[in-house]
């Protein structure tokens, strides 16, 4: 089943009524969810409140609940703290992968992401080849940061000379913010499901960042959310403000299809692809970490 995004922007009761979520304003129910079919909350709006109840049946499903300050950046996520039954075993294995591991997953990481690239690239009319090549010289750990310069060479090609990626650079930085922070959500979500820790990565570690694994693997996903925006820049919409048919196209992202080799699959389902091959990696079962390709 593929779970369902849901976003709140504006003040709202939050509870729970019969395997519900119920989304009440003014006193009058506007919105009703199965519990079980929410996998992703975002909630935008600081006028939002929420039973205990509420945020319990969330979590018992295995639910992210995103929770966004006033700039509209997350301010923090909530996640399940056992959603897999042999969590502890894998945390053991997570915390011991060898150094050399972690490097050889982070050059397959950096590779899928550039080769991702390069495809968007080819998609929009425009040359893969400085990418294809880049991604083919990556070696373990990426120790020259091939991921930097084919990112210089990727915003210029794909969003125009002027570009700069930049957080709180000009738009549409403020779309492609908002997308990364929806996928960084059902990536965290989905590697809390397979029994691994987010907050201990392969390649980022900063030590006031809670989800460094969930950043690592989201790596070669981002372009899903680049795709989105450049359609959202192609059909000429105002991109100054995230409104309401902007967040649609954005939280979509979610459910787009994804493919595996010849197989396809929603892109949270894919998730959980990538994040059971991981699992397998640092139990020593698999050498390579299962990527889409756009």
């Amino acid at each position: 089943m593929i779970k369902r995004t849901v976003a709140i922007d504006n003040p709202a009761w939050l509870k729970i009524k019969e395997s519900q979520l119920i989304i009440e304003q003014d006193g009058k129910a506007v919105g009703k969810i199965p519990v079980e079919d929410v996998g992703v909350l975002i909630v935008d709006h600081p006028a939002v409140v929420y039973t205990q109840g509420c945020l319990n049946a969330l979590l018992e499903n295995n639910a992210a609940v995103v929770v966004c300050g006033r700039n509209h950046h997350p301010s923090g996520i909530l996640l399940p703290l056992d959603a897999n039954s042999v969590q502890t075993e894998r945390f053991k294995r997570q915390v011991e992968a060898s150094t050399p591991l972690k490097k050889q997953l982070w050059r397959q990481t950096v590779r899928a992401k550039i080769a991702n690239q390069a495809r968007f690239l080819k998609l929009i009319g425009r040359e893969p080849g400085k990418l294809l090549d880049l991604a083919r010289q990556v070696k373990s750990g990426d120790p020259a940061n091939l991921e930097a310069q084919a990112a210089r060479h990727y915003w210029r090609q794909g969003f125009g000379e002027a570009f700069r990626r930049d957080r709180f650079g000009a738009p549409p930085n403020n779309l492609l913010n908002y997308g990364y922070m929806v996928l960084r959500a059902a990536v965290a979500r989905a590697l809390v499901s397979s029994g691994l820790l987010p907050t201990i990565g392969i390649h980022h570690h900063n030590r006031y960042n809670a989800y460094c694994l969930a950043d690592d693997i989201m790596e070669p996903y981002r372009v899903f959310v680049d795709k989105a925006v450049r359609r959202i820049q192609e059909e000429q919409r105002n991109c100054n403000e995230v409104d309401k048919d902007i967040k649609k196209i954005l939280l979509d992202v979610l459910v787009c299809d994804v493919r595996f080799d010849k197989e396809k699959s929603p892109l949270m389902v894919g998730l959980s692809t990538t994040s059971a091959s991981l699992v397998r990696c640092f139990a020593g079962e698999r050498k390579s970490v299962e990527y889409p390709e756009l």
